[in-house]
């Protein structure tokens, strides 16, 4: 999956009609008779693209595996349900436990086990769960504990969340999106939904602050220009105090509460010295991003951007580049 894995990060969503095309080439030559093996080959490469520009559609991961499958590709059907793990927000190294045997026999089945599980597709995974206390508990409980930093899983999830403020669980949503912000914060869309919440409920200074942290990410965002309109309509036809822009103080608790969900669990119990001051400006985001802590090296320098600290913007724009 590696010939695909750095484009896949440079598209936000699926492309469905380029995998529906993609994955009807590889049906095409996979019908076709060759000795050579040519168009099997062919077949494999049309079936990668489907799934590089349409992860969320189950059709093109199955052809994938019935090719590598044909192909006596075990290790390339190890790669495609590693790959496919992490858009579920699995372990992929649970894949590790299959290492140097033959999975030739079984792949295709633990493809169609894993989608029984945990359908692609938002509105069956939401029939499957069918807003269910139990379920929804459980789903929540898992979602704390999973990965969701790859930018695919973090879709996913953003879409079945969706489904979840659909349902009426809007506590369960803004509990959940916070979740997935703190291990992505790049996804403008989740950071403008919640803002959507949040100002549905009156709370408008949460919801301009997630608005801000939108367009911060993504320049193209409207979000919160849309925002300071409607306050303006709205304080014009109540003839009420005009409402005013969170201080930077609130800027500052709003992203170290964001920070603070993205540190391990074990990190949290534990009172960890301020460096800022002792040991320079970005001594901690340096020693944060070292250690592979690249997002709470973000929020900690969209604080300090905040606050006015000299270079902390393009501290965030270098790793703004670093997560994409």
């Amino acid at each position: 999956m590696r010939d695909y894995e750095v484009l896949s990060k440079t598209l936000q969503h699926p492309r469905r009609s380029l995998g529906n095309r993609y994955r009807s080439q590889a049906e095409k030559f996979l019908k076709i008779e060759d000795d050579s093996g040519n168009n099997l080959s062919w077949a494999e490469q049309s079936a990668k693209q489907s799934v590089l520009y349409d992860f969320t559609n189950e059709e093109n991961w199955k052809i994938l595996i019935k090719i590598k499958v044909l192909m006596r590709d075990s290790e390339g059907a190890r790669a495609v349900l590693a790959d496919l793990f992490s858009v579920l927000g699995r372990d992929p190294e649970l894949m590790m436990q299959l290492a140097n045997q033959d999975i030739i026999g079984s792949c295709e089945g633990l493809l169609s086990a894993a989608f029984s599980t945990d359908p692609l597709d938002p509105d069956i995974w939401w029939e499957k769960i069918g807003g269910d206390p139990e379920e929804m508990g459980a789903f929540s409980e898992r979602l704390k504990g999973l990965d969701v930093s790859d930018q695919r899983a973090n879709v996913l999830f953003s879409r079945r969340l969706e489904r979840v403020r659909r349902g009426g669980l809007e506590d369960i949503f803004l509990e959940l999106t916070r979740v997935l912000l703190s291990q992505r914060p790049i996804n403008h869309e989740a950071w403008e939904g919640l803002g959507m919440v949040y100002e549905r409920r009156g709370q408008y200074d949460d919801a301009w602050l997630c608005y801000d942290q939108a367009e911060s990410v993504f320049p193209g965002s409207t979000a919160r220009e849309r925002f300071k309109q409607r306050m303006e309509s709205m304080v014009a036809g109540s003839g009420g105090d005009p409402w005013i822009v969170p201080s930077i103080s609130d800027r500052a608790a709003f992203l170290d509460r964001l920070g603070s969900i993205s540190k391990p669990k074990q990190e949290k119990a534990v009172e960890i010295i301020d460096e800022i001051q002792e040991l320079g400006a970005f001594s901690k985001i340096d020693r944060l991003r070292g250690e592979g802590k690249v997002t709470e090296a973000f929020f900690l320098a969209r604080r300090m951007a905040a606050e006015g600290i000299e270079g902390a913007t393009e501290k965030v724009a270098e790793l703004l580049q670093e997560m994409e």
